[in-house]
């Protein structure tokens, strides 16, 4: 334990550090405009991240007070990721042509429904609580992004001011998820197990209000036929090289991120002696790893091209995956790469969002992010009712991530 918690408090001083060393990696902008449009998106969005976070860290235990086995428990996950592939894939793209401020607002909706299912301990009730959860989790990764890059370019703010806001998103959602941790762990503690879900209805109702009164609507293509704008997404895909590129390294960087958000706790946990660890040191120490490759984003964008640095983020990604497989004793060096990791995906985050901004065409720009996201969900869910052992699911994200490089290089070139 005591690794996991010297561990931590190495990472916290090495994130402040950085922060602090390169808080001035952007110059100041003093258009008051553009502050107050980045202030108003960002406050939205962490409200929006906030309600998903205060969720995840109870839902495994809510199952199983419920009495669900672990098969059962499976179920209701891969009914989240499946749903997210299948019917979130249609209703994100919604926003392209009905707007990204109703689609946002649609999310707050589904989600607080699911919310509710929680407390009825039925299965079937549960599960379809789930599916509703998947199609609102496809709205949060598309239309938010979609609505900030569009009235970016609406009010011809330059391309790079982009930059400073997604590492702040990055930072801040970091920084909510540690407090939403938090207040989760407290509410349990006082009220039960479906006291977070309850907190998270008031405050997508906050998130709600904020949007219907600060955020103006705005659209794809709000004229064209719903499937005529999936056939030009996929045309768009099959035609831009770097479109194809771009959802080729993301699905796949992204399926391995989400397989290790699954595995990274049995895989600890059975390297441990006691097989205990202290898994809100570990998560917080992860949270501030992506804060700190978030203000390293800031460093290298300013300096170099995000095509071009990515591809190294990328390779040492896939390093980082295969120490548990090469090392699996050691728990110092696993511990280790996975706060590496944790680093490039703070790095990858705000990069993609940069390449997604600069190469996705904003009339199909929410169609084409769903569809980046099918075959990610696809790969979980298929990892989840495989069980395959821990060692070959380690194998296949380093395959992924390797692939995810070389396609990042065949877009810088």
């Amino acid at each position: 334990m005591t690794i996991f918690v010297v561990g931590f408090w190495i990472v916290t001083f090495l994130c402040t550090l950085i922060f602090l060393l390169t808080k001035n990696s952007f110059s100041s902008n003093h258009d008051k405009n553009f502050s107050r449009f980045q202030h108003i998106y960002l406050l939205v969005y962490l409200f929006a991240t906030g309600n998903d976070w205060i969720q995840g860290p109870y839902i495994y235990a809510l199952y199983r007070h419920y009495g669900f086995s672990s098969q059962e428990i499976d179920r209701l996950f891969v009914a989240g990721y499946g749903s997210s592939m299948v019917f979130g894939t249609f209703v994100g793209s919604l926003a392209d042509r009905f707007g990204r401020k109703k689609n946002c607002l649609l999310y707050a909706f589904l989600y607080s429904l699911s919310c509710i299912t929680k407390h009825i301990p039925s299965f079937s009730v549960l599960f379809i609580g789930r599916i509703i959860s998947g199609i609102a989790t496809s709205i949060l990764c598309s239309a938010f992004e979609s609505w900030l890059i569009c009235e970016h370019n609406k009010n011809n703010y330059p391309m790079n001011m982009l930059s400073p806001v997604f590492s702040r998103v990055v930072i801040g959602n970091s920084l909510v998820a540690i407090a939403s941790g938090i207040v989760a762990q407290f509410s349990v503690d006082y009220f039960g197990y479906v006291a977070p879900y309850d907190i998270a209805i008031i405050i997508l109702t906050i998130m709600s209000i904020l949007i219907f009164i600060l955020w103006d609507e705005n659209y794809g293509d709000e004229k064209i036929n719903y499937f005529v704008s999936f056939q030009n997404a996929f045309r768009a895909i099959k035609i831009d090289a770097k479109i194809c590129y771009l959802g080729l390294v993301q699905s796949l960087f992204e399926g391995s991120m989400y397989t290790f958000v699954l595995k990274w706790t049995p895989f600890l946990t059975i390297q441990h002696p006691q097989g205990q660890i202290p898994h809100g040191f570990i998560f917080a120490a992860f949270m501030v790893s992506i804060m700190t490759g978030s203000s390293l984003f800031r460093v290298l964008s300013s300096h170099f091209k995000v095509e071009s640095f990515l591809r190294f983020v990328l390779l040492l990604s896939a390093f980082c995956l295969s120490v548990p497989i090469l090392l699996p004793q050691n728990q110092l060096m696993v511990y280790i790469s996975f706060i590496l990791f944790e680093l490039c995906v703070g790095i990858f985050w705000p990069s993609m969002s940069m390449m997604r901004g600069r190469y996705l065409p904003e009339t199909n720009r929410a169609a084409i992010m769903n569809i980046f996201r099918v075959p990610l969900n696809f790969f979980v869910v298929v990892t989840l009712l495989q069980n395959f052992p821990i060692n070959v699911v380690f194998s296949c994200c380093v395959v992924f991530l390797t692939l995810a490089a070389f396609f990042q290089d065949r877009m810088y070139r």
